[in-house]
């Protein structure tokens, strides 16, 4: 049995290869950027209106004042989308903007409507002008948001919607990301079903759900294939043949995998580890966790069956493998003081139930929920993080710092 730091490193060793594919951007939420991204113009393109008013060329209102009200003929009125081209610009003229039109030279800053006086003479109009403007008023000057050449997104990003908008105003309509790991789960015991009415000697297949779960957000390709018997360990192998066969990413199996008389799965994968195997580490929950590097690249993780078991190594084995593999680094602990005491064992790390919440004072405060047993599913719903204690300390007061992981390992903040 092995420690959970040494299980990472063993995970890290084993990472698949994962090639990459071009993909419209507005299909590209939630995949992972596979090479950096940059902007090919400026943007905004052209120095722009921030307001609705006049543009004028504050050269021309030098000697305004008070006393010496100076008048700009209004040439025309020009709106976002407007070509901005004006072939004749008399001394001593302006012209009316909405917001987003495009400015070009002479005029050079903007007077909002707020700030105007305008009159009609002989049906011409003016803009008033009584005091000396500054130039560069209320003006949106290209490029001052992106840069032509500017970074936009990394390579190792998940894409999130406010990149695709990013990305479709730049005119970036392609993108090259990650592909989609391709998973496939088997559940496994006599007593899982996927009936809604069942006996009392029943469970509900919720673990399949919880796992397919993590396709909605995340960019795998989540396959359920079934539910294996106590006695189908035969046919365990001939699935795990027929999915190698097919490069199948990465294997999970639910369940069978610890010391019990129909706990065949680690007896099967004996046959075809080849690197990164583990049988069993210091955590909790979790403890009979598998992984192994099988035939042809694929891996294959083999979860205990108990649903707090399955969600635990899901998230601190699977997920850290699957990011990794995708060249994904963003996923990183968020630091919160302990809110009450907390005691395990010294020699294991133990993955907690808990609530992120912000304390009075601003802090960011981890409360242990009650109820941590493994088949307890209650304190799972109501919380918001995990917190990790690791291995080498019994006793955790209040005030210490834990670490806390997001359900899904994406921090979108």
């Amino acid at each position: 049995m092995i420690s959970y730091k040494e299980a990472l490193r063993k995970l890290d060793r084993s990472k698949l290869s994962i090639k990459s594919e071009t993909i419209l951007s507005k299909d590209s939420l939630n995949r992972i950027c596979s090479e950096n991204v940059y902007s090919r113009f400026n943007y905004p393109a052209a120095d722009n209106t921030a307001f609705d008013g006049f543009a004028i060329n504050s050269n021309e209102s030098n000697k305004a004042s008070k006393y010496n009200t100076i008048k700009l003929k209004i040439l025309k009125t020009l709106v976002a989308g407007d070509n901005p081209n004006i072939k004749k610009i008399s001394k001593f003229s302006c012209i009316e903007v909405m917001t987003g039109t495009i400015i070009k030279k002479p005029f050079n800053t903007i007077i909002p409507y707020e700030k105007s006086k305008v009159i009609t003479k002989n049906k011409i109009k003016y803009l008033l002008i009584d005091r000396k403007i500054k130039k560069f008023n209320n003006i949106r000057f290209a490029g001052s948001d992106f840069k032509k050449g500017q970074l936009v997104l990394k390579k190792g990003d998940i894409i999130k919607a406010s990149n695709i908008l990013v990305l479709k105003t730049l005119g970036i309509k392609n993108i090259k990301v990650k592909k989609k790991l391709k998973i496939v789960f088997f559940a496994t015991g006599n007593e899982i079903t996927n009936n809604e009415i069942i006996p009392h000697w029943k469970v509900r297949n919720s673990n399949g759900s919880y796992i397919k779960a993590f396709s909605k957000i995340l960019p795998l390709d989540i396959k359920e294939k079934g539910i294996l018997k106590d006695n189908d360990e035969k046919k365990f192998l001939i699935e795990l043949n027929k999915n190698i066969k097919h490069k199948v990413d990465i294997v999970i199996t639910i369940g069978a995998v610890s010391a019990g008389k129909y706990d065949y799965v680690p007896r099967i994968i004996n046959k075809f580890k080849e690197r990164g195997y583990f049988k069993g580490a210091k955590i909790r929950p979790g403890k009979p966790i598998l992984f192994s590097k099988i035939k042809f690249g694929t891996a294959f993780f083999g979860l205990p069956g108990n649903p707090v078991s399955t969600a635990a190594c899901f998230r601190f084995f699977v997920l850290p493998f699957i990011f990794n593999s995708l060249g994904y680094f963003d996923d990183v602990p968020i630091k919160a003081k302990l809110k009450n005491k907390f005691e395990k064992k010294k020699n294991i790390t133990s993955f907690i139930k808990g609530k992120l919440v912000i304390s009075k004072k601003g802090f960011s405060e981890f409360k242990v929920l009650k109820g941590q047993e493994s088949y307890k599913i209650k304190p799972l719903a109501n919380s918001n993080v995990w917190g990790q204690f690791n291995n080498g300390y019994s006793t955790f007061k209040k005030g210490d710092l834990i670490n806390c992981h997001t359900t899904f390992g994406v921090n979108f903040f």
